[in-house]
């Protein structure tokens, strides 16, 4: 049985937890930040779980997380 290959671009958005979770950051903050409020630019601001659903997918792209 040949080696997985790790998906690269999954590999630097997601870090699996000490619980067999995957976290991730959240999208839209990178740029026009001066429309948005200062209360959701912090919510945005946290890291936050994969949701369950996904969790498969993802864990199938990173075979050695």
């Amino acid at each position: 049985m040949p080696k997985l290959k790790t998906h690269s671009g999954a590999a630097k958005r997601f870090k699996k937890t000490a619980s067999g979770k995957f976290k991730r950051g959240q999208t839209k903050m990178r740029h026009i930040l001066t429309s948005k409020t200062n209360q959701t630019k912090s919510k945005l601001g946290r890291i936050v779980l994969v949701s369950k659903q996904d969790t498969p997918k993802v864990a199938r792209m990173l075979p050695y997380a």
